[in-house]
């Protein structure tokens, strides 16, 4: 369900919440693509919250246009809202829906995907979390500047223009402790709702994704 949350700096946001099945076994935060808080990221948040996680989708365009839903076909709709956002007040509220999730008890990690997944890095370096992970994360040569602090899980595609191989390998040069997978896809390679999906590496990856969190987050 959506609620309301407060960040540290008084804004409030939407953020999609969904309960545990079974006995909770800790909180996920999930970032999304650049098209907001869409239904398929609320099939993802369902999908983990089954496995017994308590899983909460922040919506990081609320500062500039609250409610933000857009397209998948809507590009430049998409990427104009996330060039207009600041990192550091998306941190601010990726951090208050950590609190959020911390404050029923457990160990919380991220994931992200797209630009989410660049943002999952920058709280690995940055933020109190148990651990983090990126599908095809975009913009990683942003994030260059200081070591990893908590364990990270990428997963990038062979084909993804968007994340070519050589930031990667930058990426990877400067945090060796990342753990990296590469696809036999391009981007968007786990989003169903996409013509980019690769139901394969969607597959593995997220069974690689539920592996990392059983570890870090028991």
């Amino acid at each position: 369900m959506m609620k309301t949350i407060t960040a540290a700096d008084g804004h409030t946001l939407d953020c999609w919440f969904e309960d545990p099945v079974g006995a909770r076994r800790g909180g996920i935060v999930i970032l999304q693509e650049i098209f907001g808080v869409t239904e398929q990221l609320k099939g993802v948040a369902r999908k983990y919250a089954e496995l017994g996680y308590e899983v909460a989708v922040p919506a990081l365009f609320d500062r500039i246009e609250p409610k933000a839903a857009v397209d998948f076909d809507d590009f430049e709709r998409a990427r104009a809202l996330m060039m207009a956002s600041d990192l550091s007040d998306n941190l601010c509220d990726i951090d208050a829906t950590i609190n959020a999730l911390k404050a029923n008890g457990g160990k919380v990690a991220v994931i992200g995907f797209c630009w989410g997944g660049g943002l999952a890095l920058r709280c690995a370096q940055s933020l109190d979390i148990a651990a983090a992970v990126a599908f095809y994360g975009t913009r990683l040569n942003l994030y260059l500047d200081r070591p990893l602090a908590k364990p990270f899980l990428g997963h990038f595609g062979l084909a993804d223009s968007h994340v070519p191989i050589e930031m990667i390998e930058e990426a990877k040069a400067a945090m060796p402790d990342m753990e990296i997978h590469m696809y036999e896809a391009g981007h968007a390679f786990a989003n169903e709702a996409r013509t980019a999906y690769v139901p394969a590496a969607a597959e593995v990856a997220h069974a690689r994704t539920q592996e990392f969190l059983a570890t870090h987050l028991k």
